[in-house]
Formats: structure tokens, sequence, C-alpha cells
């Protein structure tokens, strides 16, 4: 999506969440400085919230917080999960209760040890309704959840599923078996904090104390996150440099001329002038490879005349879906880098189809969209425009110029775009729930199966602000399957609840899914190592020069 939301880069990105927003041209010089030493400066956004991990699931804030905090396991490249301060998370025999115990050792960057309570009570803090977190939901299956979203809660009250036995070992006891556990908490939202971020969590969030590869040194809102590598982790993560500059841009074409001026070490997109040309540029390092970045946009579920749980809205949902030539956008807006959507999730990601009863929801089919959106009017009259929303800063104009012209040709109706300047801005609109049309939304996976796509996107528990739902899409039915998806006793099975699950989105679509994101971007001549991982996101640490 981290996380998350991400903030369409060029017309793919990265989000969820979800991936981040763009920003202003740098000016200073990429490479080694600092007393020779090797520092990445990469192309970055304005984080929507302080730098808190429980409170980040947007990549603004993502990419550096990654980089910042060491979870229980890490994974590598391909998504691979290898613990990291865990020593072993063992589960019961129905995966209803873990046991988790911790490598000694580890310390945060102001001194202090990691141990049990760094994670229970982070982990609660992130739960609890009352301080708000964007990542709360994940939480939703370890027992006690509930408790801890009722009224009247101070913010300190503690999930009751979490038992410190002692300074390395804590036990979790879930609400519901959850096969998913072990990989889950790799999740950003996971991580350890010290005992400091309770002193004062909105000082913390702007000088963030952390145990990953890399310390937070400075933030210069609206310019730049300095991190430098941090000498005293012992992790999984192998660092080749001395430090990530994430640059804010505002503008994705800026920051390409960067890259290709050697102002600008690495970029995880490229601007849409560029797509059709960045392979074959001699000033930059192209990389371009399939990709599990989920773009989709969201129709709020309680919109007039497009409401989930009614028949119009439903049909004006798969005619909207149907009236968009989803071939066209990718070949022609985005120059080949990415896969028109068949589901919800990714083709990178376990238990994929693109066969499930539905799919053809997501097909062009001009004449049956007008067909359906006819049936729609027949039951109530819609005469209103449908605006679309996005963030200005990141490249999501043609896209949604395309997705308008081509609703105004295909089925007739009044539609018109409506950017919103900053991702950030776009984002806090979102969370405010003060759009009232369709808007942007895009998921980059947090950890590799499709829960992470379905369950934290869709789930009445993750709505309302409690999780990443921002459609606040509700369907018992739905819930059931992800309830039963966490009892699975094997990943296959849950795999295949997980696709009845979507033939229930395909029908809905509370979201619209249009297309996956490439792993695409480029990175100045002259650096080395350059790759981008299961996330689409460059490995930062691995870069040098």
């Amino acid at each position: 999506m981290k996380k998350k939301a991400i903030a369409l880069i060029a017309a793919a990105c990265s989000l969820a969440m979800a991936l981040g927003g763009c920003g202003s041209s740098s000016s200073s010089t990429s490479g080694s400085s600092d007393g020779g030493k090797v520092i990445i400066t990469a192309f970055g956004s304005e984080p929507q919230n302080p730098l808190i991990p429980g409170n980040t699931n947007e990549t603004g804030g993502g990419r550096p917080v990654e980089l910042m905090f060491a979870r229980l396991v890490s994974f590598d490249n391909k998504g691979n999960a290898k613990n990291e301060v865990a020593q072993s998370i063992k589960p019961n025999a129905d995966s209803s209760e873990y046991t988790i115990t911790l490598k000694k050792g580890w310390k945060f960057t102001d001194g202090t040890p990691v141990t049990a309570e760094s994670f229970t009570k982070a982990w609660s803090y992130t739960a609890n309704a009352k301080n708000a977190q964007k990542c709360a939901s994940f939480f939703s299956t370890i027992k006690g959840y509930d408790d801890l979203q009722k009224d009247g809660l101070k913010g300190d009250e503690q999930l009751s599923g979490l038992k410190v036995v002692d300074d390395y070992t804590f036990t979790v006891t879930m609400n519901q078996p959850d096969a998913t556990f072990p990989v889950k908490v790799g999740y950003e939202g996971f991580s350890p904090l010290p005992e400091s971020f309770y002193k004062d969590p909105k000082a913390f969030g702007e000088k963030p104390v952390g145990n990953g590869p890399y310390k937070f040194s400075s933030w210069d809102h609206n310019k730049q996150i300095v991190l430098v590598k941090n000498p005293d982790y012992k992790g999984n993560v192998k660092v080749n440099n001395d430090g990530v500059t994430f640059k804010i841009y505002t503008s994705t074409d800026s920051a390409y001329a960067d890259v290709q001026s050697g102002n600008l070490d690495v970029m995880d997109s490229v601007p849409a002038t560029a797509t059709k040309t960045f392979q074959s540029d001699p000033n930059v390092e192209a990389y371009n490879k399939a990709g599990s970045v989920s773009q989709t946009f969201t129709i709020p579920s309680d919109l007039d005349h497009f409401q989930t749980n009614t028949e119009e809205g439903v049909l004006r949902r798969q005619a909207i879906s149907m009236a968009i030539n989803r071939k066209t956008i990718v070949d022609k807006v985005l120059g080949g880098v990415g896969t028109p959507a068949k589901e919800f999730t990714s083709p990178m990601t376990p238990g994929y189809s693109d066969s499930l009863k539905g799919e053809s929801n997501l097909e062009y089919n001009p004449k049956k969209a007008k067909e359906l959106w006819a049936k729609a009017d027949a039951i109530s009259k819609y005469d209103g425009t449908l605006t679309f929303s996005y963030n200005a800063d990141g490249g999501a104009k043609p896209i949604y110029d395309a997705v308008v012209n081509q609703l105004k040709n295909n089925l007739g109706i009044k539609a018109a775009t409506n950017p919103v300047p900053t991702f950030q801005e776009f984002r806090t609109d979102v969370s405010n729930r003060t759009i009232k049309g369709a808007f942007r939304t895009g998921w980059q996976p947090d950890y590799p199966s499709p829960e992470n796509y379905l369950y934290q996107l869709y789930d009445s528990a993750a709505a309302d602000n409690q999780g990443s739902n921002d459609g606040d899409y509700k369907n018992p039915a739905f819930d059931k399957l992800m309830d039963q998806a966490y009892a699975a006793t094997s990943t296959e099975a849950a795999n295949k609840i997980y696709q009845q699950a979507q033939e229930i989105l395909l029908n809905d679509l509370p979201a619209i899914p249009l297309y996956y994101g490439n792993a695409y971007g480029v990175a100045a001549k002259g650096v080395k190592n350059f790759t981008m991982n299961w996330q689409n996101q460059p490995v930062y640490s691995e870069l040098s020069k």
C-alpha cells in the first residue's frame, strides 16, 4: 500500500496502500555526499499523516515507515516471508492461538530494547478505536478487538487476546482462526513501538523512533524526508547504501526529468508522457515487469442511485463497468505498462483467477451497458452528473479523462472529472467522506495473500474509517466468506473461498477494477542494483552507486 492506498503515479502505480503522490522538482544533486557516503535520492510524496506505522495506509508515508520499522517477519523481493524480529511464531492445532518468541538484542534507535510489550502495546493502540488509526482493522481477528471498538474508551485499553509471558515471549489468542496471521504480521501496521511513543504520539510522528534498517534523520514537510542507515540493525535486509532521502514531488514529469539529468536516483513509476518511451530512453535505467498493484475507482456504497444494496445501484455499477474499454486505456493511455483487470486481487497474488463468475462485468460491452442503465432508469430515473475525483499530482488525469469520455459516449450520461490538487488533500477528503461521487482508489499489497485485497478493502469491519474500506461497502454474505477463509485449514482451501467472495464483489462492484499496474520505474545512470519487489516498490536498500 503500503500499503495501501496508492497515489497514482503516471498512470499506474502503489496503494490503499495505496502509491505515493508526487512533489516539486528537486534542485539538489544525487549521488555520493555527506563526506563520501552514498545517499540514494528517491521519488516521494507528502505523507497524509504523521509517520506512525499503525496510522499509515498510503505510500507517501509507507515508503519511509517501511524502512524505519522491522516487524516479526520480513519479506524478500518475491514476497516470501522469513522471521526477522521473531525467533518463532507457533500456532496451535487450528490456528486460533499463536505463541511468539522474539530474538534477543533488538533495539530501537533511541537505545531502548524491543520487547514483547513493544508489540502488544503497539498493536492494542492501533486497534483501539479511540486512537483512530488507519490500520485498526488488521487486528480484527485478535480476541478483544470488538471491545476496543466501543464508545467511552480512554485509548490505552489493551487487546485481551495479547498476553505477555516474559520480555521475549507473548501469546496471541484469536477471536476466530486466522491462518494468514504469520504472514500478516509482516505488514508495517504490526510494527513495535518504543515507550517514548505513548508520551507524545504527535511528536513521535514527526520524529519517529524505529528498529529497522534505516533511522529517521529529518522531515522538511513538502520537500523531503531524510533517512540514514541504522548501524545497530541486525535483521534480514542487506543495506548497500548510507541513507535514502525521499524527495517530495508534485509533478511526475519534473521527477522524471530529474532522473534523466541525474538529480534524482530512483522513481517508482514514470509520467504518462513517458510510458511509451522510457524503456528506450538512453538517459535512464528502465524497469517494467508484471506487478501486484490494483487500480480501481470506488463509488460510495450509499451514493443515491448507486447503492450496493439495491437493484438499481448494482445495475448502474455494472453498466458503468461494461462501458469502459480497459484495453484501450492500458494501450493508449498507459502505453502498455498495465494489464486490464479481471478480478479484485492481482496476477501476482496466490489464488488469482481470470475466469471467476461475474468476470464478464469487467469486459467491454457497450450494448449491454446501455441495456442495464435503461433497466436502472426504469426503477428510478437518474439525471445527475457522476463525478470522478482523483489527485492531480499523480498523473491520473489522462486515465480519468478517458473514463469520463467513454461513459459519455457509451452510456450517454453526464460525467465529469474532479481533480484534487495533492494526494494528501485527496486522501483527507476520502477519509472525511466528503467526496460525493466516484473517486480513484488503488491498492499496493501489504503481504502476499488475497485476504489483503479483499478483507481489508471490502469487509464491513474495515468500513467507517476503521480500515481501508473507503466506500463503506457492507455485505453480510461477503463478510461470512471472509470468516470462513480465515478458518480454512490450508492456503488452497482459503483461496477457493476467497474466489467465492470475489464473485459477490464482481456482482456488487463496490469498487470498479480498471487495471493492474506493472512494476515499472526508472533509475539514473550509474545507480546499481535497481530492481522492484512484489509490492511494485524499488528495493531501496539494495541501491548503490
